[in-house]
């Protein structure tokens, strides 16, 4: 029975290795939220992505296929420098975080409304093809608690979701195990989603400071499954 269920354990479907030194490798690449937003600096150091933010703003991103029923959890694991000190999730003015995991999603038509369908239209004549559907952001706050949920400042359609907070774990790397079939379900009512795009970020063009942060060893896995080592 021990080897039967091995053999059914699914292997673990990476998505962020990263190895030698230099610019991230394809598929990933920069997304520049505003052209008049300094973009984050990313680079490949140590097999992590570090990320550099400078009054700046851009998400490292990758297209992914997921299969939420066979591999719902993601895990990863991200070191930072400090907390911005000056954030605050509530307010636009104070929406950086100094690490944050992002998935995004497609959804039918028939999921939104006529009017969440529109707004989603002139929000893509805006900002482009890479705003989504809907999207979980999983960030390293400044002060709320672990587990605080909110929708961004920004838009509804996107949850946002505290993995970690202070600096308590900071200058040290920090494990995560997210249940991103879970989140949607809670964010979003249920509604069907499959996922579409992975990425990273760093951001301080809110607050105007500067933050540091790594991440590595970015994987989907089975519910009952552990993270890889």
């Amino acid at each position: 029975m021990i080897v039967a269920a091995a053999a059914l354990a699914t292997a673990p479907l990476w998505v962020g290795r990263f190895e030698g030194a230099g610019e991230p490798p394809s598929p990933w690449r920069v997304v520049q939220i505003s052209r008049h937003v300094r973009p984050t600096a990313y680079r490949v150091v140590d097999h992590a992505v570090e990320a550099n933010a400078d009054n700046s703003m851009a998400l490292l991103a990758r297209p992914i296929t997921i299969d939420l029923a066979a591999t719902p959890i993601l895990c990863w694991r991200w070191r930072i420098d400090a907390p911005i000190a000056d954030a605050d999730m509530g307010k636009r003015s104070g929406d950086d975080y100094a690490a944050r995991v992002y998935v995004a999603f497609d959804m039918p038509d028939s999921a939104m409304s006529a009017g969440t369908r529109r707004r989603l239209a002139l929000a893509r004549t805006l900002f482009g093809r890479d705003v989504p559907d809907a999207a979980l952001s999983y960030v390293w706050d400044n002060s709320h608690a672990v587990g605080t949920r909110q929708k961004s400042v920004y838009t509804r359609r996107a949850e946002m979701i505290v993995a970690e907070t202070g600096s308590t774990s900071a200058g040290r790397w920090v494990a995560e195990r997210a249940d991103i079939a879970a989140d949607f379900a809670r964010a979003f009512g249920d509604k069907p989603g499959t996922p579409i795009q992975l990425a990273l970020a760093t951001d301080t063009d809110n607050t105007h400071g500067h933050a540091r942060a790594r991440f590595a060893d970015l994987h989907f896995v089975g519910k009952s499954e552990p993270c890889a080592p």
